[in-house]
């Protein structure tokens, strides 16, 4: 079991499907934050605005957005609360699942449920199937009785006593019923000869019964004595056709329930017995039949009296008929049909299959013993919608199947008796009827074969509570107002502010109303003026609202992806902010607790707090509150002078008189003496120790100048002049003549430029250079 199933494992069983219901359902289809699958331009009422989707809501508060269309009252329900709407104006009808935990039941668990649907919206809800021991049987056999199982019929006379006393093992109460078939009685199926009607077997000197459809023998009963003697009171009969009308006689066997006997309160088994294969739909059109079946049950004196003019049903219609009805279908046939009936049986839910190799009495009785676990092991959900409403909703079922069982697409397999299977249902409502308005559409779910199930009443929200607001006359009223009650007519579509002209106001005063104060636009240019109030203009950028068409919801600045932070409304192109904020975008706090340290002032009283931020006043501040500063001054760095005057003059003998002149303008400075005067001592041998180091590089950088003078000077000459010598490695590449050609160009040069050689002879080798 899943976990979420363990936690509720110690409740009772209607608590426990409460709790589940409500934690599985309410899921809802998602969309775009944005709302933008709720806005558009083409939604003027309530109803097309839900019709959207199950997150579209409609504001109908009066003067909801000034100015702006009808369109902007549908949005998602956060973004309308943003807008200025109520909760209590907005229509937005939630999805719902109520599970009715009074009525009681045996094996199917809730008897009743009601949901509530938007279009687009889905709801899940659980339900539980338990698997109970020793349940009452309903066993009906319904045996072919053509010629060729006359040895078979003379086995089953004496399965009905060995058979109730093994069936106690699994049912505390067993009733048994019995109806035969053969063809339907019309040519080319039998020989209609009239030596032959009566009596098909007359060529071989035997007395058989006249063929027919379905003939219901006796009704189920729990008196195996009476079931015995009805048995050995058969008799064969014949047609002419290899197959039999196998199917024809199930259908009329499964919905004949008051004339076969079926119980309500006990699980219902069909045994078919046969060594032939069935007519099919279709098939009857050989004997001229060609009207469809029609699925209703049509015994006359417990014989079947629509044989000769109804066609086989189809497996569908078969099908139908036996979930409807509740009945385990059970087909023993011999092995040379086995494959053919292979191929039947997984077309029919809640079918078993068993192959005999002769129809003897201790083989069949095993056979319907192993069916019949077999059957109940297999527990499969079913569910049917109400006929004409199936393609507005859609349904998913998901099993959850116990500790030892086999989860297969909609059912569990190998499940014990005793053991509960749940099944996960999602109903969803995919659109409203056409004619609109709410839909109570009945689903059914059932377990294949159990004569109990849960009823869902689905009811679908299309219509809204509210109208469309109110309108120019009556502006003080709106249909949703508390003078009005809620109708679920929906007002005449008409725009917004389609405003009465019959207005006592007059045309120039209709203008001057729709113009702010000084402002020489009606409607700020962004609207019109209809019955002396704006109307405004519908802009790509977005909404344009207000009385004066001063508002939108595009052209302030954005914060986090909302405009003015979501924190305040647009107004002029500047956003005016909620209470508590202030800034450009609405995204700064307007107190200054967040510059406040603990115990301490604002900003440290070092700065100012702006946006919830500390900014310091000057740059060698730092830190949260402005409380870091590593390169200000400590009280014993501004006062030294100070502290050095009292030292100097016996400051520890109390000589301070001079002092307290000389430092008068720095007040306080006494009560930090004695902390700074041995750092005063320290400060002082400070400076003299850099006085002595620039003193001595002073001295180093005088003799290293000198030194240098004096290697620069001639050997033993007292010349002033500096000469430069040339030594034999510069003479090498030194040249005595630089050559260089000149080219000079007149005005008009002639055709040949003229040009001169020049040569500049360099300063001779020897010559020294002069400074």
């Amino acid at each position: 079991m899943t976990s979420w199933l363990r936690k509720y494992s110690d409740l009772p069983l209607y608590a426990l499907l409460f709790c589940l219901s409500v934690e599985a359902a309410f899921v809802e289809a998602s969309s775009s934050g944005d709302g933008g699958l709720c806005r558009s331009s083409s939604i003027t009422s309530c109803t097309e605005c839900l019709r959207r989707g199950p997150q579209c809501a409609w504001c109908f508060q009066e003067g909801f957005l000034e100015g702006a269309g009808a369109s902007q009252r549908c949005d998602l329900p956060l973004n309308l609360l943003r807008k200025g709407c109520g909760l209590d104006a907005m229509e937005h009808p939630e999805v719902t699942v109520e599970v009715n935990a009074t009525l009681s039941s045996t094996q199917v668990s809730p008897s009743e449920i009601q949901v509530t649907l938007r279009p687009g919206s889905e709801a899940s809800f659980i339900v539980a199937v338990s698997q109970l021991q020793r349940y009452p049987v309903d066993l009906y056999y319904l045996v072919d009785v053509s010629a060729s199982m006359q040895e078979n019929l003379d086995q089953l006379k004496m399965v009905g006593v060995a058979l109730s006393h093994r069936m106690k093992e699994h049912s505390s109460d067993l009733h048994l019923g019995f109806g035969s078939f053969v063809d339907k009685p019309v040519s080319p199926y039998i020989n209609v000869h009239p030596s032959k009607i009566n009596n098909p077997c007359s060529d071989y000197e035997v007395h058989c019964r006249p063929a027919h459809g379905y003939h219901h023998v006796l009704n189920v009963t729990s008196n195996i004595t009476e079931f015995s003697r009805v048995i050995g009171r058969q008799r064969i009969s014949g047609n002419m056709d290899t197959p039999e009308g196998g199917l024809d006689a199930m259908l009329q066997a499964a919905v004949c329930q008051r004339e076969v006997g079926w119980r309500a309160g006990a699980k219902r088994l069909l045994l078919l017995m046969t060594d032939q294969p069935s007519h099919l739909a279709l098939d009857s059109r050989l004997a001229g039949i060609v009207r469809p079946n029609d699925g209703l049950c049509h015994l006359d004196n417990n014989v079947y009296t629509e044989s000769t003019t109804m066609d086989h049903p189809s497996l569908n219609q078969l099908s139908d008929k036996l979930l409807e009805n509740h009945i385990y279908s059970i087909f023993a046939v011999e092995k040379q049909q086995y494959q053919w009936y292979k191929e039947l049986v997984s077309l029919l839910p809640g079918s078993y299959l068993g192959k005999l190799g002769h129809f003897q009495a201790p083989n069949l009785i095993e056979l319907v013993v192993d069916a019949y676990k077999r059957l109940l092991s297999e527990v499969e959900l079913e569910v049917l919608v109400e006929e004409g409403a199936g393609s507005r909703y859609w349904l998913s079922v998901s099993p959850l199947c116990p500790d030892g069982s086999t989860a297969n697409a909609h059912s569990c397999s190998g499940v014990l008796p005793n053991q509960t299977v749940y099944f996960n249902v999602t109903v969803g409502l995919r659109s409203c009827p056409d004619e609109g308005g709410e839909e109570d559409v009945a689903v059914t779910v059932r377990p294949v074969g159990y004569n109990e199930s849960t009823v869902v009443r689905v009811r679908s929200h299309c219509r809204c509570r509210c109208g469309s607001p109110g309108r120019c006359r009556n502006a003080g009223q709106s249909q949703c107002g508390a003078d009005s009650t809620p109708t679920n007519q929906e007002a005449p579509r008409r725009p917004v502010h389609a405003y009465s002209r019959d207005s006592e106001q007059s045309p120039a005063e209709w203008r001057t109303s729709c113009r702010v104060e000084g402002a020489e636009l009606e409607c700020g240019g962004r609207g019109v003026c209809e019955c002396g109030r704006c109307v405004c203009e519908q802009s790509k950028l977005g909404t344009v609202y207000g009385t004066y068409c001063e508002m939108d919801d595009f052209s302030c600045p954005y914060k986090d992806g909302l405009l003015c932070g979501g924190r305040g409304v647009c107004v002029s192109g500047e956003c005016v902010c909620d209470l508590g904020w202030t800034g450009e975008n609405c995204g700064c706090p307007a107190t200054t607790e967040t510059c406040q340290p603990a115990g301490g002032t604002v900003c440290s009283g070092r700065g100012q707090c702006q946006c919830g931020r500390c900014v310091c006043d000057a740059p060698q501040n730092s830190g949260t509150f402005c409380e870091k500063c590593p390169v200000c001054h400590s009280t014993c760095q501004s006062y030294w002078k100070c502290v050095d005057c009292h030292l100097a003059h016996g400051l520890l003998q109390g000589e301070v008189g001079h002092c307290n002149q000389t430092c008068a303008p720095l007040v306080g400075y006494v009560d930090y003496i004695s902390e700074c005067a041995s750092s005063t001592g320290l400060v002082g041998t400070f400076i003299w120790v850099c006085a002595l180091t620039v003193f001595c590089g002073l001295v180093l950088v005088t003799l290293s100048v000198l030194l240098l003078q004096r290697r620069g000077r001639p050997p033993g000459g007292t010349a002033i002049d500096v000469n430069y010598y040339s030594t034999g490695k510069d003479l090498s590449f030194i040249p005595s003549t630089n050559e260089k050609t000149v080219t000079y160009r007149r005005e008009r040069p002639p055709d040949h430029p003229v040009e001169m050689n020049v040569q500049v002879h360099k300063m001779p080798l020897g010559d020294p250079w002069q400074c």
